[in-house]
């Protein structure tokens, strides 16, 4: 096996053939990546695709992207002082140029390989090549994005042939949803969180008539309505990593995949909160929300939104809801489960490298997310999830 990589510049330069085997359902496939390419965001991002090869024959994808990242939108609030005083030495490090070896706004990373190639060497021959466009493109960061564990046991090795460190990530949210449909979700659910979920939902309907749709294709004046809600929702995040656009939003509307649950008042038919949904097998990606923050709390729209998911998955067949990352108070008391997510990072200023790999162990979900904390004081058994890997 004599493994090489070429680099491209958009997901067409890509045969169907290796997305199709690379990235089914449930990872999100072309269609996300051409949306992303379409979406106005070039200001952000430059797209990358890496394209393993044996002896010129595709066998494996590597997506990939850089940016210029502002240092306190990854670093948790504990540790910002350090990374601010080494700031005064380094000026150029609180805002940095990174490679990501994944996608922006994807939750979970993933290299896809054909059946039979060996992954250790398609990583490592996968991180030589990054490491030159990383320098090609003064990239002075390097990580390979929200990997799940499974991926571990390989990227230890790669740490000892390669110089980088593992980091702890947001968790990703999962929930099963079984036969039953929506009453079988609310029976599989401790009986406390189903009692507080059905008080919030009865004290909403008490307040509000709404009207739900599921939307393919929304037209302009509503994809317009929608945007505004997301944006709402946008502005009031805590985590705020890239700025997406409406243009964004109608590539991903013009794609199969997507779907919009959309409430509306029922006297004005007014929307007040939508899901923007993707079904991909029996996996749905639940992944960008809206809610008009206009409202009252009470309405509980986020709750009301989670309900009408329920009842109209639960009819597709849907057996796996994938909710992402951050959010997680609500999403626990949904009965989400944490997935654990981590980062394999090089910082490519040797002593910057060292600093960062020290501060990197103590980061865990405790210090990235306030209610990661109220979560693992509840499950105490769940508290090695949150923890770095070994070095």
């Amino acid at each position: 096996m004599s493994l090489s990589v070429r680099l491209c510049r958009s997901e067409q330069e890509i045969p169907d053939s290796l997305w199709a085997d690379c990235f089914p359902p449930p990872l999100e496939g072309r269609w996300w990546f051409r949306a992303m390419e379409r979406g106005g965001m070039d200001d952000q991002f430059l797209f990358l695709y890496a394209l393993l090869e044996d002896n010129g024959r595709p066998v494996g994808l590597a997506p990939a992207f850089v940016m210029d990242v502002a240092i306190e939108l990854v670093m948790p609030e504990a540790v910002l002082p350090i990374a601010r005083l080494v700031g005064k030495v380094f000026p150029k490090v609180l805002y940095q140029r990174s490679l990501f070896i994944g996608s922006p706004c994807s939750d979970e990373g993933h290299i896809g390989l054909l059946e039979g190639i060996d992954r250790r060497a398609a990583l490592l021959a996968l991180q030589r090549a990054f490491e030159a466009e990383a320098a090609r493109q003064k990239a002075a960061v390097l990580v390979w994005k929200d990997f799940r564990s499974d991926w571990e046991p390989d990227f230890a090795w790669l740490r000892q042939q390669a110089k980088l460190f593992p980091v702890v990530s947001f968790p990703g949210a999962e929930v099963a949803l079984p036969s039953g449909g929506r009453d079988g979700y609310y029976a599989g659910l401790k009986a406390s969180r189903r009692h507080a979920i059905n008080r919030k939902l009865k004290r909403s309907r008490q307040l509000a008539e709404l009207t739900a749709e599921v939307v393919g294709a929304p037209d302009d004046a509503l994809l317009d309505q929608l945007f505004a809600l997301f944006w709402q929702t946008y502005e009031n995040a805590n985590t705020r990593f890239e700025v997406l656009t409406k243009d964004f939003f109608a590539a991903l509307a013009a794609e199969p995949e997507s779907h919009f649950l959309i409430l509306r008042e029922a006297q004005t038919g007014t929307p007040v909160a939508f899901m923007l949904c993707f079904l991909q097998g029996t996996a749905l990606i639940n992944k960008f929300i809206g809610l008009d923050y206009g409202r009252p709390r009470d309405w509980a729209l986020y709750f009301r939104l989670w309900d009408e998911m329920m009842a109209w998955a639960g009819g597709l067949g849907v057996t796996q809801v994938q909710s992402g990352q951050t959010g997680y108070s609500a999403k626990v008391e949904m009965g989400h489960h944490l997935v654990p997510l981590t980062l394999q990072v090089q910082q490519r200023i040797g002593l910057l490298h060292w600093i960062y790999g020290k501060v990197a162990k103590t980061i865990g979900w405790r210090s990235l997310d306030k209610d990661l904390g109220i979560y693992l004081d509840a499950h105490p058994d769940e508290e090695a999830l949150g923890k770095p890997p070994e070095t």
